[in-house]
């Protein structure tokens, strides 16, 4: 039997760090989902690059690494997910980079005009409440990153401890939202600009 487990995260790098953790600890790739917001432009769509893309340290552009493919290329290869990463576009959230098996839900409801598509895709596919849902495209859209991962329920405690290591506390994040007046994900809002994110990261480091 297997189950899903999802995380929020503040930002892309986090959730990068996530799925590398989760591919050393042996989930397969093809069972890791990213979705990462890109309002602070830190993913290069027109060469499909990033700076780190192996998180190692360099800059893998003076490594001479091959550049990415697109959200067709999600699968294969032997440098694992992160390699699969993509550009699309999600209402209410903005441009995000996401790679693995969620991807083919968001893509099939934006391509079909679906309002609130991501809050479906997270509700039916990520083991999420739509309640929970709406925290995570709140945070999502305001420069946060999703990380969900179908495991064997044997490995779920351990694998949930690994992936809870810089995970945002849902129930607190929603109180936070909930402070300033947010009541609930809203598809036709306007995204949050890079200046915004950084303003929204700040609050929680």
């Amino acid at each position: 039997m297997t189950t899903t487990i999802s995380r929020l995260y503040n930002s892309h790098a986090e959730a990068r760090a996530a799925v590398r953790d989760l591919e050393s600890a042996g989930v397969s790739h093809s069972d890791i989902s990213i979705i990462a917001s890109n309002a602070d432009n830190w993913y290069d769509a027109k060469n499909k690059t990033y700076p780190d893309r192996d998180l190692d340290g360099r800059d893998d552009r003076a490594e001479g690494a091959a550049a990415g493919g697109g959200i067709g290329a999600l699968a294969g290869g032997t440098a694992g997910l992160l390699t699969g990463l993509g550009l699309m576009a999600i209402p209410g959230v903005g441009p995000v980079v996401a790679a693995g098996w969620l991807v083919a839900t968001l893509t099939g409801a934006a391509a079909g005009g679906a309002t609130g598509s991501i809050i479906g895709a997270l509700s039916q596919q990520a083991g999420l409440s739509k309640e929970e849902s709406a925290v995570y495209a709140e945070g999502l859209r305001r420069g946060g990153a999703i990380v969900s991962a179908r495991v064997d329920e044997a490995d779920a405690a351990r694998l949930q401890a690994l992936m809870d290591r810089s995970a945002v506390r849902i129930a607190d994040r929603a109180a936070a939202y909930r402070k300033s007046g947010w009541s609930t994900y809203d598809p036709n809002a306007k995204p949050y600009t890079a200046d915004e994110v950084e303003r929204e990261r700040s609050l929680y480091r």
